[in-house]
């Protein structure tokens, strides 16, 4: 059976074109979403998939319809794979019930892979750079050297730790933390 499913990502957006289209094309059944394209609920799709079963065909009107991206297009069309259901684009003539659009839908899937590895290695070549350059990678120290030292002493000045953190605006677990990598370190702040 052909299940359909049709998006629009605004209220101004008109999903009849794509419900006409998913019906010519032989859907028995369409689910539609009225939801942004970021959303990551979206409870038509979400029954479309679960309508899906062996030998069944998932119909969109365009890609960009069904995912939020191409990875995630693609991880939801293998899904589909898993559970012997097939997937078609109208707009795209994608149709991975035949041998060409298994291949086109593996190649988009490889260039999508290419892309993230790409992304990964730039991304580590950059912060490399940056640390190069002396940039401190990561967040913020909670405590300076000038806090801790004044920790410190209020500590042996007897002081309870909770009040110290308060003085310092700081968490008592964040104080003792820092005054662990202080004393770690031999005494010399963080």
């Amino acid at each position: 059976m052909k299940i359909g499913y049709a998006r629009a990502s605004t209220n101004d957006e008109d999903l009849n074109q794509q419900r006409r289209a998913l019906r010519l094309a032989g859907c028995k059944k369409i689910f539609d979403d009225q939801i942004s394209r970021i959303s990551t609920k979206r409870p038509g799709l979400d029954e479309a998939l679960e309508e899906c079963g062996p030998n069944d065909i998932l119909v969109v009107w365009k890609l960009d319809r069904l995912g939020r991206s191409l990875s995630h297009l693609i991880t939801i069309v293998q899904e589909l794979g898993g559970k012997g259901c097939g997937f078609q684009s109208l707009s795209e003539g994608i149709d991975t019930t035949t041998a060409g659009g298994r291949f086109v839908f593996h190649l988009m899937g490889s260039l999508a892979e290419a892309e993230r590895a790409l992304i990964a290695e730039r991304t580590k070549a950059g912060l490399a750079a940056a640390r190069m350059r002396g940039v401190r990678i990561g967040r913020r120290k909670a405590m300076n050297a000038e806090q801790l030292r004044r920790a410190r002493a209020l500590l042996e000045a007897g002081e309870r730790p909770a009040d110290i953190a308060r003085m310092l605006q700081v968490g008592r677990s964040t104080l003792y933390r820092a005054l662990d990598v202080q004393h770690a370190r031999g005494g010399q702040a963080a």
